[in-house]
């Protein structure tokens, strides 16, 4: 959908980014409780030799199945959860003034109410399956992938801000540089109102 691409686009523009996807693969790493828990849950076979997380091997498992993607979400999503409200408390400590979450499953894990701001990084079907299938996915998991979420067009609806990412990039960075702007330009409105 372009959510990297937007991160990297604030990150530009001083904004702290917090990548639940990079928290995701963190929790799972070996020694990590949540990979003790996927193996009781699932089996010794998605843990490789090395006692690495075999991501294959679990997503062919949960992805058709969505009692198994359920139990592997009740694994992950508190402990992911846990660690990026941690964080934006960090920043907060430190009077970090802007902090995005990059939560691909913001609305289905509920929640889109910690935020002041929501922005959906969003593109057609076309181009998103154009994009997967650039990371070696099959149609198959592509497919899987897509109906595990909520469809694009209820997030769109739901956000506050819409970046639509079918463009070249300079379309998207200017997207972020508007949507930026009127964030900032409303804070300082309120600052001015409060002083």
């Amino acid at each position: 959908m372009g959510k990297s691409t937007s991160a990297r686009f604030l990150q530009e523009r001083g904004v702290r980014v917090i990548d639940t996807d990079q928290i995701a693969r963190d929790v799972v790493e070996p020694g990590q409780p949540a990979l003790a828990d996927i193996k009781a849950a699932f089996g010794p076979d998605v843990i490789s030799a090395d006692g690495r997380l075999r991501r294959e091997q679990l997503a062919a498992r949960v992805f058709p199945d969505p009692i198994q993607r359920a139990r592997l979400e009740g694994i992950l999503h508190p402990r992911i959860r846990q660690k990026w409200l941690s964080q934006i408390d960090q920043f907060a400590a430190g009077g970090v003034a802007e902090v995005v979450v990059v939560i691909p499953l913001l609305f289905e894990t509920r929640a889109e109410f910690r935020f002041n701001h929501i922005i959906c990084a969003a593109c057609s079907e076309a181009v998103q399956k154009k994009r997967l299938a650039e990371r070696g996915w099959t149609d198959l998991q592509i497919r899987q992938r897509i109906d595990a979420q909520w469809p694009i067009d209820k997030k769109m609806a739901l956000s506050e801000f819409v970046i639509w990412t079918d463009g070249s990039l300079e379309i998207h960075a200017k997207q972020i540089d508007r949507i930026l702007g009127e964030v900032r330009a409303r804070r300082t409105n309120l600052a001015h109102s409060n002083s």
